[in-house]
């Protein structure tokens, strides 16, 4: 078993996750990045990333993730591909255990991100990117001029429909219940839009394809009739799962499962930061990730030279 020590331990590879390593071993401090599958995290299953600063032409997201890996390795940022599976953060020092060993450091990061719940209908992963996706905002631009539908009666559902309706056609907001658990203003705003249609009462059953994406199959929950609904995509908008499992109520969570860390990125536990898409915040998209990855290395250096006085 490993029993290395470290000044910071970040889990989690995503930009979040990289851009922490990135700061933290350019100033100094002997750095780790813990990531069980490939660097990137969720941006890297995104194809083309058009709204991060610096690509005028777009990047894929792996590439982009492997170049922030390689970013942050040329300061002395070490990489271990190992799975997480418990972790003691309230000892000094903390205890990060994997499926390759025992890891410990002065200072956490958590970068696990959160994952968009998936409709869990037969061929869905196998249609993300060719007429399924899970973010208006990434992904919108693709479907310019064409009519979509959005899956979802919550808040993000209300606003990934308000975001696609500038850029869409045709928007049909597809809900399970014969009203939105959105709050007012937002069914205020829908109501207002023109081009956003709501069908109530619907479970989506499955997805047209002939050969490609060419709509809905859907069940009226009240009548029990089955019909169609004809759309080039749909945005899958029914939550998210933050990846807090191993944090064993260690960490103070929010009601919906998210870290609770404010601006600063601390926690409730000295010396633990909490970064990117895991962290309550209005906003998750990869450059507010990365400037979570930032301000999380400034808070985590000052307390370890507190600690270290």
């Amino acid at each position: 078993m490993n029993a290395t020590n470290y000044d910071v331990i970040i889990i989690g590879g995503g930009p979040g996750g990289y851009t922490a390593a990135l700061y933290c071993a350019r100033a100094g401090l002997k750095t780790m990045v813990l990531e069980k599958l490939s660097a990137g995290g969720q941006m890297a299953t995104t194809s083309q990333i058009d709204n991060y600063p610096g690509f005028p032409d777009g990047i894929d997201g792996f590439e982009l993730g492997e170049n922030m890996q390689k970013g942050a390795e040329r300061f002395g940022a070490v990489t271990e591909y190992a799975e997480v599976t418990a972790l003691c953060l309230t000892t000094m020092p903390k205890q990060v255990m994997t499926t390759n060993g025992n890891y410990y450091a002065n200072a956490v990061i958590l970068a696990m991100g959160a994952s968009p719940k998936p409709l869990g209908i037969e061929g869905e992963s196998a249609l993300v990117g060719k007429g399924v996706a899970y973010c208006a905002t990434c992904d919108g631009m693709y479907y310019k001029d064409k009519i979509v539908s959005v899956a979802g009666g919550g808040n993000s559902a209300a606003e990934d429909a308000l975001t696609l309706s500038k850029l869409c056609k045709k928007v049909y907001l597809v809900h399970r219940r014969d009203s939105l658990r959105a709050t007012k203003v937002y069914q205020s705003l829908l109501e207002k839009t023109p081009n956003i249609e709501f069908i109530w009462n619907a479970q989506i059953d499955g997805f047209l394809l002939n050969p490609n994406f060419q709509g809905l199959s859907l069940t009226d929950k009240i009548t029990g009739h089955t019909y169609h609904l004809a759309c080039d995509g749909i945005f899958v908008a029914i939550g998210r799962n933050p990846d807090t499992g191993i944090l064993n109520g260690q960490v103070t969570l929010d009601s919906q499962g998210y870290i609770c860390a404010d601006e600063t990125t601390r926690t409730n536990i000295p010396g633990v930061y909490a970064v990117g898409d895991i962290r309550t915040k209005p906003l998750r998209q990869v450059v507010t990730a990365v400037s979570d990855g930032a301000v999380a290395s400034k808070f985590c250096e000052e307390y370890l030279q507190t600690i270290q006085k």
